[in-house]
């Protein structure tokens, strides 16, 4: 990671943006999407992950993220990605109604044989790129960002139908995650 993207001071919130391979768009499937979610449940239980918004696209993921704990936010998020870089892509071998089966596990082994760190598949993109915001100027403006994703997509027409977002936590609707409110 270079040195403009590093994670320098663990009790900032961070915007994090990580997007698959080659921007395939897996998360097309209900079953791969909950592999994501329950994945940062356990991040937010078991290793201090505070998550104050997030939006889950078919082929990206936004965080704005804190901790709470001793373990650092470049170690929760390398986890959730290998964790989730291992399950998602075997729940797409073990899929026999997926139609991209193929064709997206054969983009996953190519960019592996390119990589010295990854054997089977290599299913994220590399880096995540954590801008600290340390503004409420900067605040305000990520989580506007993040959640008018989907409308920008044409997916939705306002940031709080979309079901994949904390948009609906800040709009007043039980959302899919629970999140932590920016002050």
């Amino acid at each position: 990671m270079s040195e403009k993207y590093k994670v320098r001071d663990q009790d900032r919130p961070y915007f994090i943006t990580f997007a698959v391979t080659e921007w395939v768009d897996v998360f097309t499937r209900q079953q791969y999407k909950e592999v994501v979610l329950d994945s940062i449940r356990y991040c937010q239980r078991k290793k201090g992950l505070v998550l104050y918004a997030w939006c889950l696209m078919t082929n990206h993921i936004h965080f704005i993220v804190g901790r709470r704990g001793a373990e650092k936010i470049e170690d929760i998020i390398r986890d959730f990605k290998k964790f989730t870089s291992v399950h998602v892509a075997r729940a797409i071998e073990n899929n026999p109604a997926e139609s991209r089966r193929l064709w997206i596990l054969d983009i996953f082994r190519t960019a592996a044989n390119d990589s010295k760190k990854h054997q089977k598949y290599k299913f994220w993109q590399n880096e995540y790129h954590p801008v600290e915001l340390f503004s409420n100027e900067m605040i305000d403006q990520k989580l506007e960002y993040v959640h008018d994703n989907p409308v920008k997509e044409g997916i939705v027409d306002k940031p709080e139908d979309y079901l994949y977002s904390s948009a609906r936590n800040y709009a007043g609707i039980k959302g899919l995650l629970e999140i932590e409110f920016m002050d």
